[in-house]
Order: structure tokens, then C-alpha cells, then sequence
């Protein structure tokens, strides 16, 4: 609950969370498409295993984690709102129980739940299909994260033999922090040794980014997400001795927290009813 890049719920002082939910679709390539749609208390519904926001749904059915897409497209330059329709499975091959605090104070909790995961996509509009490695997370808080960090990078890769996910940055009170959590094919997590600080270029937005990387070397394939505030890219590079391609983030806080972000977000996440 509490969508935390809505600038609606920083706005309102986040004291109610329930009343600003959205669900993040992101499309990429030919047929792209980007909605996070914004919806107030009355038009979510919650139990223990459904959240349904709006007419888009996330049911855990057991074994499988399934999102009902029912959205409309908001991509900037897009002056009408296509329909964004499908439905996403999601399969863990492994599940980790354990959380990680980011902070001394544990204000702020990163749960890998799913390490490594399997993906079916059927989208109805666009029409659009097809299955792949996959990943669930999530993080937590009691306060935001622009309280708590000034940025951070993150990057996450599948091994041979399981998963690793790399998780630095920098802290609001300019402490720094990273770690370098590896999962067994069993999904359970062990820190290892930090592989070396690979510097990569800023986005075109000028967001700093970085990762880590057997020799501090890697590459960004493809940039997938490019805004004011953070960017989302898949890098090449050799990690733990095994070739990988990695997910990779990287977010400035500081950017996000700016009135110029501020003011132009509602154009990018609009909020509405049903």
C-alpha cells in the first residue's frame, strides 16, 4: 500500500497508504506500453491472498503468483490512452523466507521472496506472449524512502546454480552501505564477497549508475527505463566467474524529492477512479 513514487501520497503527508495504490506495467519494445494508475481507498479490495486495485488484480494461488492486468497505457508523447489488457504468471523455482534491513534503525526491509522465478506473459492488448526468467520482491517501511536514502543501486542475476543480487548506496545521513546476497538452488541466502565496483555511464538523464562485477567490468546491453530520477537497464558483464546478464537500477532520491520531479509526475501517473 501507498504507491512510493506517488506524488499525490507524498503530498498528502503518507498517512493514509490505502488510498494510494497503483499497479506498475511496463512494457518495452515495438508494442511498448507504461501505466501506473493511481486509485483511491474505495476502489481497493484486499484479503489474504488477493489485492485487487481498481479492475487489475494479484492473487497468490499456492503456487503461483498471477496479476490480472486491466490498465490503459500512459507513456509520455501518447496522447490517447490505450487499453493494456493481459494477465502475467508468475512461478517461484525457489522462495527465501528471510528479510534484509537497509538501515541500522530497520526502518527500511528488502525481502527477496523469489530469487529465481519462471515467467508467462499473455497480454490480450497488445496482443503479446511469451515466458522467462523471472524474480519477486518487495520492500517495506515506516518512513520514505527519500527520508532514509540519498540513492542506490541495484542489480540482480541468475547463476548456475541459483541467484545473486548486489544492493549498495548511500544513506540519508551520507552512511554508506552495500552487500552482495547469493541464493543456493534451494533459495537460501549467504552475503558473499562484494565483487568490485563496475562505474557505468550515466543515463541520458544523467542518473548515476553502477554495479558490481568480477573485475569491476561490465556493460549496459540495452537501457530500458530512462527518467529525471531513475533509470532501469540490462548489463552484460562476469560475476562469481559465470557470464551473466543482469537486471540492473539505480535511483536518485534527491531528484525524485525536487519540485521539477514533484510537479511533473502527475502527467506521468495519473489518479482515478475506476
Amino acid at each position: 500500500m501507498g504507491s512510493v513514487f506517488s506524488p499525490y501520497y507524498k503530498a498528502s503527508g503518507r498517512g493514509q497508504p490505502e488510498d494510494h495504490s497503483s499497479l506498475n506495467v511496463a512494457l518495452y519494445g515495438p508494442q511498448a506500453r507504461w501505466t501506473m494508475t493511481e486509485r483511491p481507498a474505495e476502489n481497493l479490495s484486499r484479503d489474504a491472498k488477493t489485492l485487487a486495485i481498481g479492475p487489475s488484480a494479484v492473487r497468490w494461488t499456492g503456487e503461483a503468483l498471477e496479476i490480472d492486468i486491466v490498465e490503459r497505457d500512459k507513456r509520455l508523447g501518447i496522447p490517447w490512452r490505450r487499453p493494456v489488457r493481459g494477465r502475467v504468471r508468475v512461478v517461484p523455482e525457489m522462495l527465501n523466507p528471510v528479510g534484509f534491513a537497509l538501515d541500522p534503525q530497520e526502518k527500511h526491509i528488502w525481502h527477496c521472496l523469489a530469487p529465481r522465478a519462471r515467467i508467462v506473459v499473455e497480454m490480450n492488448e497488445p496482443d503479446l506472449s511469451w515466458s522467462g526468467s523471472g524474480y519477486i520482491d518487495h520492500n517495506r517501511g515506516t518512513e520514505s524512502l527519500e527520508e532514509g536514502f540519498r540513492s542506490w543501486h541495484w542489480s540482480r542475476a541468475h547463476l548456475s546454480d541459483g541467484a545473486v543480487v548486489s544492493y549498495e548506496g548511500e544513506r540519508a545521513d551520507g552512511s554508506r552501505f552495500a552487500s552482495a546476497i547469493r541464493f543456493d538452488h534451494a533459495g537460501v541466502p549467504q552475503h558473499h564477497e562484494l565483487p568490485m565496483v563496475a562505474p557505468l555511464p550515466h543515463s541520458k538523464w544523467r542518473v548515476a549508475r553502477r554495479t558490481r562485477a568480477d573485475r569491476g567490468d561490465a556493460k549496459v546491453a540495452k537501457t530500458w527505463e530512462d527518467t529525471p530520477f531513475y533509470a532501469r537497464s540490462t548489463v552484460s558483464s562476469r560475476i562469481y566467474g559465470e557470464p551473466v546478464i543482469a537486471v540492473q537500477e539505480s535511483l536518485d532520491l534527491r531528484r525524485f524529492a525536487s519540485r521539477p520531479v514533484q510537479f511533473m509526475l502527475p502527467f506521468r501517473m495519473p489518479r482515478r477512479t475506476f
